[in-house]
């Protein structure tokens, strides 16, 4: 079902794979070492691969949906948020997001929200002077649970003074449209980073674009 942009209020951006893309440069460099006679799409194989090294929750939940162990899966991927280190990778602006933000920022109230540790968040938003933009960071630890738990977007949407139903969640994977759907927003899910169109319709996003940047053409 499309998004209804009469009710969005405030907007709420994951980071990996949807303001970032340094994940699929990473993605890039691996796949150039898989041997394409074992693997069928080496490109395909290798951004899995990423995923699972930079995002475990988000493998581990794809798997869950499979065996039918979601709320068990959903315990593990909140210790993992919690008990995981920081990371000082290096990250890359998705093209066109600083100049899609500037004018969002005039409409909107808008916050990240991250299951990434606070430190490699904000080294992000600073890296890019995208700070400014957001009257709220959420990240790992912020609330009780990560996503794909509603918390994240629930404090949010608190701390923006908007309710969770007038919020809109944006993001590239299944935890980002389940911690949205959970909370009550609207979601979008972005083909940029590591969600497939079909999976991510199946969780329920409102709405799929191939760019985090296509925002701006459902949000007129």
């Amino acid at each position: 079902m499309p998004i209804n942009p009469r009710k969005v209020q405030a907007l709420c951006f994951d980071v990996d794979g949807t303001l970032s893309d340094t994940d699929d440069l990473y993605a890039q460099k691996v796949s150039k070492y898989l041997p394409h006679f074992l693997f069928k799409d080496p490109n395909h194989t290798a951004r899995r691969l990423v995923m699972w090294i930079e995002s475990p929750g988000n493998a581990l939940l794809g798997l869950a949906d499979r065996l039918g162990l979601d709320d068990e899966m959903v315990a593990v991927i909140n210790w993992l948020s919690r008990h995981r280190k920081h990371s000082d990778k290096k990250f890359l602006l998705v093209p066109g997001v600083d100049e899609m933000l500037k004018q969002l920022h005039r409409r909107y109230p808008m916050s990240v929200v991250s299951a990434r540790d606070e430190r490699g968040t904000l080294a992000f938003l600073e890296q890019y002077d995208l700070r400014k933009y957001f009257d709220i960071v959420i990240t790992g630890l912020s609330a009780e649970h990560t996503k794909p738990y509603p918390d994240p977007i629930l404090l949010a949407a608190k701390k923006m003074n908007v309710a969770p139903e007038n919020c809109l969640m944006i993001g590239d994977t299944t935890v980002d449209i389940r911690a949205g759907k959970a909370a009550g927003a609207q979601t979008v899910g972005v083909l940029c980073g590591f969600g497939e169109e079909p999976e991510l319709r199946k969780m329920g996003a409102d709405e799929i674009i191939e760019n985090t940047t296509k925002l701006l053409e459902i949000l007129k």
